[in-house]
């Protein structure tokens, strides 16, 4: 009697596509597809409006650009990304020249080199803070509206 494999190989969709769009993309699985393609790293793919989810944590390689996406929810943005220990991290679902456009991550970590690491970091701290200036500006401004009503 054999031992049946612990994945399906035969599932490679994700690993055949280049673009994605309004979809909600199951990270775990495509890291998988593209590991039982014998792909270590995801890319060359195009993310646009895509819901990313996890659990998992997403290796930035070279040529992986955000722009105008929703990193996750967190009190200290800090708490999304990992540095790695050495020069590899075990577990990570590594991208390389993706483009992520207008996502959403859920349950996602984020980890790579230090310097990427740290532009994440910038972009996320700068983000939050125009966030909250603009949630405290509406929050003045509706308190104003209702001292003139009152």
């Amino acid at each position: 009697m054999s031992t049946p494999p612990i994945t399906n190989p035969a599932g490679h969709e994700l690993v055949e596509r280049d673009s994605f769009q309004n979809e909600a993309i199951w990270l775990p699985a495509m890291g998988v597809q593209h590991l039982n393609a014998g792909k270590f790293m995801i890319e060359g793919k195009t993310f646009t409006d895509c819901l990313i989810e996890g659990p998992a944590v997403l290796g930035i390689g070279d040529g992986v650009q955000f722009d105008g996406c929703n990193m996750g929810s967190a009190t200290d943005v800090r708490t999304l990304l990992l540095t790695p220990r050495g020069s590899k991290a075990a577990g990570v679902i590594g991208f390389k020249d993706c483009r992520f456009l207008r996502c959403r991550f859920t349950q996602i970590g984020f980890t790579g080199p230090e310097d990427a690491v740290a532009e994440m970091e910038r972009g996320l701290l700068s983000a939050r803070e125009i966030t909250d200036k603009a949630a405290q500006a509406e929050l003045k401004a509706k308190a104003e509206a209702e001292g003139k009503a009152s």
